[in-house]
């Protein structure tokens, strides 16, 4: 099992937040994030969607942290003024990741984590479409069986199986998309 930190930012759509959780449910990795990355999720989402309330998100927050019990990362702090990142925003992200020794950045934003950056610590970022390609290499089977999981999950409201697949196309994985079209009746 890897560890991999989950950036805010895939952390803010619902849809996608949801799918990278039932992806960690397989136990094929074990997600952290830290209570400022809880914080910027939270704070970028209701700057863009004024009719969420913020104690929905609080509850799904604490979910997150209950459900993963050992995801809430502490004790980095340490790190971050040493860390050198294009955005200095960034480096309390790369300091979980440096603290839980985690493989994987799990971000959208790629040209904040240089590759001479992370390297000697050990870590990759990667988008969540090459982060869920990699999984589907070591197990496709319980990637399809999470991402099965998750759809079947969705009751407000429910989607199709290609429905789903435009979410997922949609949010940035095409990737991953075209290989579960392949596997569509198990979905």
């Amino acid at each position: 099992m890897s560890d991999v930190v989950y950036d805010a930012c895939v952390l803010h759509a619902g849809s996608l937040r949801d799918l990278l959780l039932h992806i960690a449910a397989t136990e094929l990795v074990c997600p952290h994030w830290s209570d400022e990355i809880h914080e910027e999720w939270i704070d970028s989402l209701l700057r863009r969607r004024p009719d969420v309330q913020r104690e929905s998100l609080e509850r799904t927050r604490r979910r997150m942290d209950v459900e993963f019990n050992n995801s809430l990362t502490q004790g980095y702090d340490g790190l971050i003024p040493t860390l050198t990142l294009p955005d200095a925003k960034d480096r309390h992200v790369l300091a979980v990741a440096i603290h839980v020794k985690a493989k994987y950045i799990v971000t959208f934003n790629l040209d904040d984590f240089p590759n001479d950056a992370l390297q000697p610590y050990g870590i990759e970022a990667l988008s969540p479409d090459a982060f869920v390609w990699r999984l589907i290499q070591i197990d496709p089977k319980r990637i399809i069986q999470a991402v099965k999981n998750h759809r079947l999950s969705l009751t407000r409201p429910t989607k199709t199986v290609d429905e789903y697949l435009a979410t997922l196309e949609k949010q940035g994985l095409p990737r991953t998309a075209a290989f579960l079209r392949e596997h569509r009746e198990e979905i």
